[in-house]
């Protein structure tokens, strides 16, 4: 592995570091407030590369690389970790067609993600009653004739009522992740409802909703791969998105540490500045190391994707490490601030709440490690 970036690499991160200091930052707290979904600055987003940072020129795509992807969505989340959500999904999304779809799929959609036609990419995997185990799945796809009928309900989907395509994964054969097949679906197609915003903790300009296909008819040209072959086009999918998901926990830890950072050395307890105390000290330290090791896997999984190197392990590592680094930066960052730190009205509240769900979605922390361990018991 390369530890010193490219000049391309370089370019996207500092790219994407300016444009989160000067259009993201300013305004999150505002966004996070209000519930309000960003569509006018993911737009911007996508008109500057972002939206499609590991997919082919010919496509509209940066064709930059995971590792580039990795930096850029780190910054995005350092300025606000809602807009670096809807970012992470859509590339996830658009790389998944580039990767599976046929020529057609490729050439219809993706030109329309990259350059922010459509807002965003859902990924429709999980459902009420399959989260973990998306296996269990209980929205079927039925054919007839030359259509597929769609028919059930997806849970936490990410700029669901924004997509203009969404991925989703039904079942079509028998029981297990032998029967699942993956479909696109447009928005707006009859049939495809969205259902009522989460009000979440956290990630509140990233907004939250359930999918439901009511008898939803599709072309046969929807299915994206092969008939029963849709988990494993999620696999590999969610095995990038961890890198996604790292990255971004990343980006919210550094926010956090530097607002922790500032803070010490303005606030005065006993005639000088909290960061003169050896207690904060340590805890800014700690911090600061683990969020280089955090960085150092993340981007170690980045380019063993980005070098053809099965990264498994490596994303799910990148995964647990960061977003556990980057929650314990965040409470140390809230603990510093004091009770300063449990209003609103300093960013480290919206950090905290922001960091949590890392630990839960793309494959909660504790799903990580069985894959970590399966791979370290053979």
């Amino acid at each position: 592995m390369e530890f010193l970036l490219s000049e391309e690499q370089t370019l996207i991160r500092d790219m994407a570091r300016d444009f989160a200091k000067n259009e993201l930052e300013p305004n999150a707290g505002r966004w996070d407030q209000e519930r309000h979904f960003p569509s006018d600055v993911i737009v911007k987003m996508a008109e500057l590369g972002l939206m499609g940072v590991n997919v082919p020129e010919e496509l509209g795509g940066a064709a930059c690389g995971p590792v580039a992807l990795s930096l850029a969505i780190t910054e995005i989340a350092k300025g606000c970790a809602s807009c670096a959500v809807t970012m992470s999904v859509t590339n996830m999304v658009c790389e998944v067609i580039d990767k599976f779809g046929t020529e057609a799929q490729r050439r219809a959609y993706c030109p329309k993600i990259t350059s922010g036609e459509y807002i965003a990419g859902a990924f429709c995997l999980s459902e009420a009653g399959a989260g973990s185990d998306a296996g269990s799945m209980k929205t079927t796809a039925v054919k007839r004739g030359d259509k597929w009928i769609l028919n059930g309900e997806k849970m936490w989907i990410s700029a669901g009522e924004f997509a203009g395509v969404h991925v989703v994964w039904a079942r079509t054969g028998g029981k297990g992740a032998g029967g699942v097949s993956c479909f696109l679906v447009e928005g707006g197609t009859p049939g495809l409802k969205i259902g009522r915003q989460e009000d979440k903790m956290g990630l509140r300009a990233s907004h939250t909703v359930s999918v439901l296909f009511e008898d939803c008819e599709i072309p046969e040209t929807a299915l994206l791969g092969e008939v029963n072959a849709g988990f494993k086009v999620a696999m590999m999918a969610l095995d990038g998105g961890r890198i996604g998901i790292a990255s971004q926990a990343l980006g919210i830890g550094l926010a956090a540490q530097d607002e922790a950072t500032a803070y010490a050395k303005e606030r005065q307890q006993f005639g000088q500045p909290i960061a003169s105390f050896e207690a904060i000290q340590w805890m800014l330290a700690d911090d600061e190391t683990e969020l280089e090791a955090a960085r150092l896997l993340t981007l170690r999984a980045a380019w063993m994707k980005e070098h053809g190197v099965p990264f498994t392990r490596e994303a799910s590592m990148a995964k647990t490490y960061s977003t556990e680094a980057a929650w314990r930066t965040c409470d140390n960052a809230l603990q510093i601030h004091g009770g300063y730190g449990y209003v609103k009205e300093f960013a480290v509240e919206r950090h905290y709440r922001d960091v949590r769900v890392t630990r839960i979605y793309e494959g909660t922390n504790q799903v990580q490690r069985i894959v970590i361990a399966r791979n370290v018991l053979g």
